[in-house]
């Protein structure tokens, strides 16, 4: 008697594209390219990352803001950077609206229903 004690998952490959690193950053089914570093003024950065998966690509965007150790001023900046980001996202979906447009309602999030 066999007994298998763990599903096997398969996922197609896919190969290499022109932008990405190539190396250990790229999965069977995601690929990412180098990041892109930008340091701020003081102390603040920003990655970049290009990332394809399931034939999409994405920016992913990772930032580390330097915030003022009293707590009215902390909360007002990182209210300033909920509303750069609103602004980025915003500008960036005006470049292709109709590309980017109803994406979420075809793809929801693991775990959740659609709205």
């Amino acid at each position: 008697m066999s007994a298998r004690t763990m599903a096997r998952i398969q996922r197609a490959e896919t190969p290499h594209t022109g932008w990405c690193a190539a190396d250990h950053r790229c999965g069977v089914d995601v690929h990412r390219s180098a990041e892109l570093i930008a340091d701020g003024p003081v102390g603040g950065r920003a990655v970049i990352t290009r990332v394809r998966a399931d034939q999409v690509d994405y920016a992913e965007i990772r930032i580390r803001v330097p915030l003022a150790r009293t707590e009215d001023t902390a909360r007002r900046q990182l209210g300033t950077v909920l509303h750069l980001c609103r602004e980025l996202l915003a500008a960036v979906a005006a470049i292709r609206p109709a590309a980017l447009r109803g994406r979420a309602d075809q793809q929801p999030a693991i775990g959740r229903r659609a709205a």
